[in-house]
């Protein structure tokens, strides 16, 4: 039977942070998904925190926070989306150079067969 010592690491976030990542998601150019590998965290915590929210449970103290301002989080949701940009971006070279690797082996192996029906053909009948 295995013991276990070290218990998991569990995170706790501020409710200004779960509020700030909700409305993040909210926005129309940003995917749920986008936001919360963005943030780290997992796409079924972003979605429980905005049910939370759309119920009333997740409420901030409504004080106006020093330091925080729209510019600062509009840089946020800009990074997030530039980074779901070149992800898809990566995606579409990997299919492209996934095709192109397909094309080269197809080439040799017509190659390959070109070559081996010429020698058949070189070979005197008996």
């Amino acid at each position: 039977m295995a013991k276990y010592t070290n218990p998991r690491k569990t995170w706790q976030y501020s409710t200004e942070f779960k509020i700030r990542a909700v409305k993040m998601s909210y926005q129309p150019d940003l995917q749920s998904k986008q936001v919360a590998d963005g943030l780290g965290i997992h796409p079924f915590m972003l979605s429980r925190w905005r049910k939370e929210y759309r119920e009333g449970l997740l409420q901030g103290d409504r004080k106006k926070r020093v330091g925080l301002s729209k510019k600062r989080k509009t840089k946020s949701s800009k990074q997030i989306s530039e980074t779901a940009k070149l992800k898809k971006e990566v995606e579409r070279l990997k299919k492209e150079n996934d095709l192109l690797k397909k094309w080269q082996q197809y080439l040799a192996e017509t190659h390959q067969n070109d070559l081996d029906s010429s020698t058949d053909t070189d070979k005197p009948s008996e």
